[in-house]
């Protein structure tokens, strides 16, 4: 940790998502976060969901319980103030006041439902906080259970930030996978993000990055950033990381190529085969099939050779701004 300057204050963020809840207790000090514990609990909030856009019952007790026990681990680190954030699922459902009720009665704590471009501006926010890519052309990416946020910026000028509905647990709920997958059904999830993607996302985003790359006088090329969930088990899997390293995940830059190896190596193996892979958090071994494949058709799609990561993001924001 670093040294503590004198207004430092501890603050704490239950971030709920589509697939996992996730706690940042940090320090917070001119603009910058020092974490000082970071967790993840999966409830699957968003299991289910997308047939009805109704939360389930369990999903929602489940959700309740685990931001309770984030609650009081940010007020046994001493945390002056908790922020609760949902995102996707929780702003797409019909039924979001039984979870923030539900939240409420076991926590204590309101829970602010952000919406789409509030959740890219934060994501953007909290990875150009990293010195390295203050200052850089960045298309940053957050892939989460239930959407994507795209960012294109350079430091604190955003020229695109959309949030699309495009998630590993609802591509996941879309698909037919098998134990072990076979070659026609991964052929058929690249088909749908490539769909998806020349569909939806080509025609906002790809004017953008032409206008990007002809904006920066210094002809610098736009770089792909990561931030989430499935970058960051690339990064370990990757390093062959058995625990979290900040940066050592940072460290790690992906080609087109190693991200193509990893989405052929995940589709041919079993769950229980997947859930032994260094790095891959066994309760992610499924989420992790269309992750890779989601990356892989942004980074053939838009002509991205290298993928960056960065584990700030949108928690790190909401921290900076409490």
């Amino acid at each position: 940790m670093s040294s503590v300057a004198t207004n430092q204050v501890r603050r704490a963020v239950i971030d709920i998502g589509t697939n996992s809840i996730k706690l940042l207790v940090g320090d917070v000090a001119d603009g910058q976060v020092d974490p000082v514990l970071e967790d993840s609990e999966q409830t699957r909030l968003g299991a289910g969901f997308y047939e009805t856009h109704e939360l389930k019952p369990q999903a929602i007790a489940q959700t309740a319980t685990a931001v309770a026990a984030f609650a009081d681990k940010a007020r046994e680190l001493k945390a002056i103030s908790t922020r609760v954030i949902a995102t996707s699922a929780a702003r797409d459902a019909k039924n979001s006041h039984e979870l923030t009720s539900a939240i409420e009665k076991s926590s204590g704590l309101k829970v602010e439902i952000i919406s789409g471009e509030q959740e890219a501006d934060w994501a953007f926010q909290g990875v150009t906080s990293d010195p390295e890519l203050a200052q850089q052309p960045l298309l940053l990416l957050d892939v989460g259970g239930g959407s994507a946020e795209f960012i294109l910026g350079q430091g604190e000028s955003k020229h695109f930030r959309e949030s699309f509905q495009l998630g590993t647990v609802r591509l996941l709920e879309k698909l037919t996978v098998s134990d072990p997958p076979t070659a026609r059904e991964l052929a058929a999830c690249r088909e749908k993000v490539k769909t998806f993607l020349e569909s939806t996302v080509v025609p906002k985003l790809g004017p953008a990055l032409k206008k990007e790359t002809k904006m920066d006088t210094e002809h610098r090329a736009v770089q792909l950033v990561g931030t989430g969930g499935t970058t960051t088990i690339l990064a370990r899997m990757e390093a062959r990381l058995n625990s979290y390293d900040r940066e050592r995940i940072e460290a790690t830059r992906l080609s087109l190529e190693q991200v193509q190896a990893h989405a052929e190596k995940l589709w041919a193996l079993s769950l229980a085969e997947r859930k032994n892979i260094v790095g891959l958090p066994k309760k992610r071994a499924d989420v992790i099939l269309p992750g890779v494949v989601i990356y892989e058709g942004i980074m053939e799609t838009f002509g991205f050779k290298e993928l960056r990561i960065s584990t700030r993001g949108l928690r790190f924001a909401a921290l900076m701004t409490q």
